[in-house]
């Protein structure tokens, strides 16, 4: 293997923890979009198809409503992702001198290929509701949905990568790390199951938000006097929340197949990282599951006080053995002897660890967090079951309170898997041909000061953004769904080209 070694003068510098701090502030601001831009996308397009197949107006008002709100996240998202790419080649310029043959291959796919797609079809469903014949108007919301998430098809190949760098070689000449197989990078054991376990995790982001809304309208008309308003709650609001909530379900199940195959695969090739998140020490058998645990910060796992634990229930998630030999799990002081005989010199092999404390308890808030989501679909389910409608205001303030619950949960799973990750920004492995510290990475011409100045430049940039971003959201949503009616051409309805008079009609935005 070979390993980079942080320099002393390189450790010594300010900017590596203000580079840290920076890339962590950025990048959870932007995965707040994220998750809702790629479960959103395919949810807008299935309202659309119901509407294309039964040509009923509930469906194509939800598509509208939703599709305002879809872009707007996507408008955002866009902007905060385009700073994440640039921070690789200024406050990371050694990490990407040093695997850019590599991490760059699949975020040049994801560049030229899906996110060029995406915003293309994305700008045609826009501005072509008047101008393009239903069935190709219909097709450019569906390839836009599909490409965003072919886009984060390629960004977690390069994420899991760093998790577990297969299929690359270390080239002295270069001094570079090499890619030797573009198909190990698609067929990496993390990577086969942190994209199925992104995706499922942001429809349960995007289910729960569809949930959330349509259940406030439907709790907030049903409880008027007026019987349009009633009317409107059974007929668009009411078939909102039945089908949120099958997505919300279904997509959480998946969530924790995906999530519990993660993790066993995570046991084998990042065995610090898990067992700090289990606050494990020393390796043993019939590890049991602590759900919560106390300590100071800072406390080694040895400190923690554990009140409560479920005998032999980690053992089993990660070997799906409870009890024996098969059971035996490492804990976070047999990973550091490994690194000892592995003779990955370092001066201070505790610092090589993760962060136990958020560690530990990113991993149990992301579960707990995701319980809101589960607990409002069930309950929106029950409360709507035979065509009803509710009007329970507890049911309303439950919808509210979760909302951010699923988002939460979605950003707490990125802290796992990019805290647990550290010191390393390339994990060492049994297997990989390479391995680098965080502290490695850093540019090494880039002064600590324009670090904190960018970083808190974009700080104040991106709170503005999450204030437009929040005013706007609220906005659109406390509008409601608009009146709608199909008064295209005949032409476009029936499929065939457009009218003249449609054709000669300027491009205009079609919300």
């Amino acid at each position: 293997m070979h390993y980079i070694e942080p320099a002393g003068l390189i450790t010594a510098l300010p900017a590596v923890g203000l580079a840290r701090w920076q890339f962590a502030i950025t990048t959870l601001y932007h995965f707040i979009f994220v998750p809702l831009t790629i479960g959103l996308a395919p949810i807008v397009a299935g309202f659309q198809t119901a509407w294309y197949v039964t040509r009923n107006e509930r469906w194509l008002r939800l598509t509208k409503f939703f599709g305002k709100l879809f872009l707007i996240n996507f408008a955002i998202g866009v902007v905060t992702g385009i700073v994440q790419e640039f921070q690789f080649g200024m406050n990371w310029s050694e990490y990407s001198r040093y695997v850019g043959d590599v991490f760059g291959a699949p975020l040049a796919m994801e560049a030229l290929g899906a996110f060029f797609v995406e915003s293309t079809f994305l700008g045609l469903w826009i501005f072509g509701w008047d101008r393009l014949p239903k069935k190709i108007h219909l097709a450019t919301i569906w390839l836009a949905a599909i490409a965003v998430n072919v886009s984060a098809f390629f960004i977690m190949a390069a994420n899991s990568w760093m998790q577990n760098p297969v299929g690359t070689v270390f080239n002295p000449a270069s001094g570079r790390a090499e890619l030797t197989s573009i198909g190990a990078l698609f067929t990496n054991p993390v990577f086969i199951w942190a994209f199925p376990h992104t995706i499922t995790a942001s429809f349960v982001v995007a289910g729960g938000f569809v949930l959330a809304i349509a259940v406030w309208w439907m709790v907030r008309l049903t409880r008027t006097d007026d019987a349009d308003a009633i009317a409107l709650a059974h007929d668009t609001y009411r078939p909102a929340v039945v089908v949120s909530s099958i997505i919300l379900l279904v997509s959480g199940a998946l969530l924790i197949f995906s999530g519990d195959n993660l993790g066993r695969v995570l046991y084998q090739v990042q065995p610090a990282k898990m067992s700090a998140a289990e606050g494990l020490c020393d390796g043993r058998e019939a590890v049991p599951f602590t759900p919560i645990a106390f300590g100071r910060p800072g406390a080694t796992c040895e400190e923690l006080i554990r009140p409560i634990e479920i005998p032999g229930a980690a053992s089993f998630l990660a070997t799906r053995h409870f009890t024996g030999p098969f059971s035996a799990l490492p804990g976070v002081n047999d990973v550091t002897r490994d690194w000892q005989n592995a003779g990955l010199n370092y001066n201070n092999y505790d610092s090589m660890l993760p962060p136990l404390q958020t560690t530990f308890w990113s991993f149990r808030l992301m579960i707990g967090l995701g319980v809101f989501a589960a607990a409002l679909a069930l309950w929106a389910l029950w409360a709507t079951r035979r065509g009803r409608l509710s009007d329970n205001r507890l049911l309303s303030k439950f919808a509210m309170i979760t909302l951010p619950m699923a988002f939460l949960a979605s950003l707490l799973g990125w802290v796992l898997t990019e805290v647990g990750r550290q010191p390393w920004i390339v994990y060492p492995t049994t297997d990989s041909a390479i391995a680098m510290q965080t502290a490695s990475g850093v540019s090494r011409v880039v002064p600590g000061g324009m670090v904190l100045f960018s970083m808190i430049a974009f700080t104040l940039l991106y709170g503005v953004l999450a204030f437009v971003w929040y005013r706007l959201m609220h906005r659109y949503t406390i509008a409601g769904v608009p009146e709608v009616h199909d008064d295209s051409p005949a032409s476009l309805r029936d499929g065939t080209s457009p009218a003249a008079d449609v054709a000669d009609q300027p491009l205009s935005f079609a919300y």
